[in-house]
């Protein structure tokens, strides 16, 4: 076992903000593989903040027919069409999800829940029998014998039956041509049983989340609850509640959308490359201006929807964010942040209070490295996200942010049953330096399940990162927590013996992991779905297989197959294969 020391791969990429079969395969029509000029030509040439941010539409998971929230079935699609990313861009040829082709929008239109309600989902594949992406073939991959896209859709954050998670087994292609071996339905059931709060769902596919999502299946889903959260006084309505999602990406100057061709070590993987990153166009320029944002506050629910990029956020006029929630939970009570750190897939539920800007306009910006941590810092393709016009409120603002929100149970490690050393690798060619694939505790996704938790128990899980970047542990179904992130002494005699032995406690990681404390940051230290952990750390995180909002437990059986999987959220970390199976027992 190798463990990877690496350089990063530069790339160009766009950011973009919204509300809301053999060898490495090229679609038919696209263009060639771009130089990082041509791409950044592309970017030079848009200008910035031309196009509004739109409101993406919204589909309601319920019915209000008898006066009450009542459940309804969903039919939703994923269609292939042009979209428009901006006004001087040609349109972008895009996999959607909609209930027809002629709705289908990037993102996703927002599916409205209600907590308590149940909401059933028939997902159908209308995609054509190529990709519109270069993809990977020897990467752990669906890959259907007669053609198609192969695609299967995950509630993030969502907790359901397993039948329901989308594993990335359960793929289909269209019209349900080919299913993989985890297929079982095509309608799942979302129970909305818990807390309030935002989610977004996006395809799992086995192999190709990366280019499936980077084509645009992907998008928001909230749960509300009135009676619970309007007393809060929260702001709310479409105006002043807004769903933010970020993503990046680059185009060609006929609008196709650029992926990489050519892998890290093309003669192992031709296209699979460690991290795929986009700059261009313009972030800013690509980025969308939020309409004239009245001198009050307002809720922007913020997700990082991108393949690998973290999003470090701030605002120019110095103005700070009150977060009142992250993943799918509200925090226990408010946490004030200068600049919040976006991990890929992570959630932030935030207050802005316009009222008090000094300035007429405010920058969101970006200065996460990338990779993060040890990267480049953005440049003026990356750094800028979008732009606040601030303008006088035309009404009274009645909203609020109150000094208690929700209580969940508590984190409690003395609860625990059991606790685990879950182990990040990453492995290197000996030729080139550059990675090939990567690992959770030095097994595959295809290996028996070795976390088999019982439900409703709490366990602690020591997850240990032995690689350079920091990974968005990401686990389906439970809800955890970040307690402790301990730093690694002596970290070349541990990795030495971890590529020996794999096996933490024989590796004495007791004595290793006794460095310098770091300290969780409040705003992070509600009920997770995504935890970033460090390189070269040890971070300790509390795991509750049950309802974390009312310490119930799961209503519907969590233990049937195909399980559930926990990962890294990087989706090219992801793809290839820092992923593993999480199988729950009775």
């Amino acid at each position: 076992m190798q463990l990877e020391m690496r350089t990063k791969v530069m790339e160009l990429a766009v950011l973009l903000l919204v509300a809301g079969v053999a060898g490495a395969t090229r679609p038919p029509s696209s263009p060639p593989p771009a130089s990082e000029e041509t791409l950044q030509k592309v970017a030079g040439s848009l200008e910035m903040y031309v196009d509004e941010l739109p409101q993406m539409p919204k589909i309601y998971g319920f019915s209000m027919r008898y006066g009450h929230p009542t459940p309804v079935r969903l039919t939703i699609g994923m269609y292939q069409k042009k979209w428009k990313f901006h006004r001087d861009l040609p349109a972008s040829t895009v996999f959607v999800f909609g209930t027809s082709a002629a709705t289908a929008t990037f993102p996703g239109p927002t599916i409205e829940a209600a907590q308590g309600v149940p909401l059933s989902v028939t997902w159908q594949n209308y995609l054509p029998a190529r990709h519109i992406l270069p993809w990977d073939p020897t990467v752990p991959t669906a890959i259907p014998r007669r053609g198609g896209v192969p695609t299967v859709v995950h509630l993030h954050g969502g907790a359901h039956p397993p039948q329901s998670d989308g594993s990335a087994f359960a793929w289909f292609t269209a019209g349900f041509g080919e299913k993989g071996p985890a297929w079982s339905t095509p309608t799942y059931t979302y129970p909305n049983a818990q807390s309030p709060g935002v989610l977004w769902y996006h395809d799992h596919a086995l192999g190709l989340t990366r280019a499936n999502l980077l084509a645009g299946l992907l998008g928001a889903y909230v749960i509300r609850n009135p009676a619970v959260e309007a007393p809060l006084g929260l702001p709310c309505g479409d105006e002043f509640d807004r769903v933010l999602m970020l993503a990046d990406r680059s185009f060609y100057a006929d609008g196709s959308i650029y992926m990489n061709y050519t892998g890290d070590n093309p003669n192992i993987h031709p296209q699979w490359q460690a991290e795929d990153f986009r700059e261009g166009p313009h972030p800013h320029r690509q980025g969308r201006p939020f309409p004239a944002a009245a001198r009050r506050r307002y809720r922007f629910r913020i997700i990082n929807t991108s393949n690998a990029r973290f999003f470090n956020l701030s605002l120019t006029n110095g103005l700070p964010f009150t977060v009142v929630g992250s993943d799918t939970n509200y925090l226990s009570k408010p946490a004030t942040a200068s600049n919040i750190l976006v991990s890929v897939a992570e959630t932030f539920d935030v207050v802005v209070d316009f009222s008090e800007s000094t300035t007429s306009e405010a920058e969101l910006v970006n200065t996460a490295p990338y990779p993060y941590p040890g990267g480049d810092a953005p440049n003026d393709l990356n750094g800028k996200v979008m732009k606040f016009l601030i303008a006088p409120a035309k009404a009274r603002d009645d909203s609020r942010v109150p000094a208690k929100l929700l209580d969940y149970v508590a984190v409690a490690e003395e609860d625990a049953v059991q606790k685990r050393y879950i182990v990040m690798y990453e492995y290197e060619d000996a030729a080139t330096g550059n990675p090939t694939h990567l690992y959770i505790n030095g097994k595959r996704l295809g290996a028996p399940a070795t976390e088999t938790p019982r439900a409703g128990t709490t366990e602690v899980w020591e997850v240990i990162n032995l690689t350079q970047d920091n990974h968005p542990l990401h686990l389906h179904l439970a809800s955890f927590q970040a307690v402790r992130v301990r730093g690694l002494v002596d970290i070349d005699a541990f990795k030495s013996c971890m590529a020996r032995l794999n096996d933490a406690v024989r590796c004495n990681v007791s004595q290793h992991a006794v460095g310098e404390e770091v300290a969780v940051p409040e705003h992070e230290k509600g009920w997770k779905n995504v935890v970033k952990i460090a390189p070269s750390h040890m971070t300790t995180i509390v795991v509750k297989f049950f309802m974390v909002d009312s310490g119930k437990p799961y209503p519907f059986d969590a233990t049937p197959e195909p399980g559930y999987v926990y990962h890294c959220h990087i989706l090219d970390h992801e793809d290839n294969a820092m992923i593993r199976p999480l199988k729950l027992i009775k």
